[in-house]
């Protein structure tokens, strides 16, 4: 077993470009669901709306990178108008429902066969990183980060994605510490409270949901930026659960809940998948595995490294069920 390799490749995993988008993803979520108490199971459809809001105009219509910069940010808030305006004035699990089905519906757009020729269907699309390769101030060699070899790209998008976390954690921070971000507290522990003071709920409601799924969108475009392909397959609803794995991880309502919480879920998952590739791989000199066959083979350790990470954050959550940074009392929502 190569041990440098395997966690030099899990600490990398931790704190990369793609370490990045998750975070910004489930930091959008945290406003949402940890500061407001919304139950949006459909952040992936605003990563992907960041994702594609970014790469159809670059590679398709040769749009100058700060106007589909832009556009990342006005297709979210609409987005969140359009989930918005129907579903916040009735019950929680209205919004939940919405969000996850209108999800589905934009990764089913993206993929469709009809639209090929907008958004690259199940081939995706490619070339709209121009901007970044050329502003990008690092050799093409890049670094060497202990045992793992980093390019000049990933290590641009890698520098400038911790800016970008450290730029919107810092946001919501004082967001959530002003008195606005307390008015969402107080919807998240009781509305109606809140509106017996005056506060206008829906208002409240529409402006976290636009706040949070413009950051989500942020992360799926950093997504894309760090894949250089834009496909429909990476917005599936795991992509949500996934986001809601980190927050809870990290800590409910805390703005460095995502951040510790995507280290971790993603250091998990990536040192249990190369220490299962390699205790299941063979070599003419070592026919033997390291794991016998019966447990886990070559042909399915991909799957059984979700059980044995699953496993492994489930008893963190049960010692911890706050999360790293979390209070107990943060777990507790009005959803009615």
């Amino acid at each position: 077993m190569k041990w440098d390799l395997i966690l030099s490749n899990s600490f990398y995993t931790a704190i990369s470009a793609n370490a990045v988008a998750y975070i910004l993803v489930a930091s959008g979520l945290n406003v949402h669901f940890g500061y407001t108490g919304l139950l949006n199971f459909g952040q992936a459809g605003f990563a992907a709306i960041g994702a594609y809001s970014l790469s159809i105009p670059i590679s398709r219509y040769d749009w100058p990178w700060p106007l589909a910069v832009l556009m990342v940010v006005v297709s979210s808030v609409i987005l969140a108008l359009l989930l918005g305006i129907p579903t916040l004035r009735l019950r929680a699990d209205y919004l939940a429902i919405v969000t996850i089905a209108v999800a589905e519906i934009i990764r089913l757009f993206m993929n469709s066969v009809r639209f090929t020729w907008l958004t690259g269907g199940n081939d995706g699309l490619q070339g709209f990183t121009r901007f970044m390769e050329n502003i990008n101030p690092f050799p093409d060699d890049g670094i060497t980060l202990w045992a793992q070899k980093v390019d000049g790209y990933r290590l641009w998008l890698l520098v400038t994605g911790w800016i970008l976390v450290a730029l919107v954690s810092t946001g919501i921070w004082a967001l959530m510490r002003s008195p606005w971000g307390r008015v969402l507290k107080s919807i998240r522990e009781d509305e109606d409270a809140a509106r017996s003071l005056g506060k206008n709920i829906f208002a409240y409601k529409m402006q976290s949901l636009i706040i949070g799924g413009f950051v989500g969108a942020l992360g799926g475009m950093w997504l894309v930026l760090d894949k250089q392909s834009s496909q429909p397959q990476d917005f599936s609803t795991t992509f949500t659960f996934f986001a809601y794995t980190i927050i809870i991880l990290g800590g409910i309502a805390r703005a460095k809940g995502p951040v510790i919480g995507t280290m971790i879920f993603l250091f998990v998952i990536q040192f249990v998948d190369i220490t299962l590739q390699q205790a299941t791989r063979t070599t003419p000199t070592d026919p033997t595995p390291l794991l016998p066959e019966w447990i886990v083979d070559e042909n399915n350790f991909s799957q059984v490294r979700f059980i044995v990470a699953g496993l492994a954050l489930a008893i963190l959550v049960i010692v911890r069920p706050q999360g790293i940074f979390g209070d107990k009392r943060e777990q507790a929502f009005d959803v009615r």
